[in-house]
């Protein structure tokens, strides 16, 4: 199983028509976010298409902020009210 939730919505492939795919995806134990140019070292796309992947990054650091504040509160929560 991995820690790691891709962004479904984003569907983007490289112009060349190579196959080349990008995957932006958050940790789900930490809000970490992990952007994958898969099969290749690099990716050319369309304007358009490089908007979808800054979307998707944006929709990324979003998700990735809410799982880290989560855990810092539960890790607040458990060493009890401070003296």
């Amino acid at each position: 199983m991995s820690a790691y939730s891709s962004d479904l919505d984003l569907n983007v492939s490289d112009t060349t028509g190579n196959g080349v795919e990008v995957d932006v995806a958050t940790n789900l134990l930490n809000g970490t976010v992990r952007l994958s140019v898969l099969w290749t070292q690099e990716i050319h796309l369309h304007p358009d298409d490089a908007e979808r992947v800054a979307q998707s990054l944006l929709r990324a650091a979003e998700h990735g902020r809410h799982i880290a504040e989560a855990r810092s509160s539960g890790a607040d929560q458990s060493t009890g009210p401070s003296q």
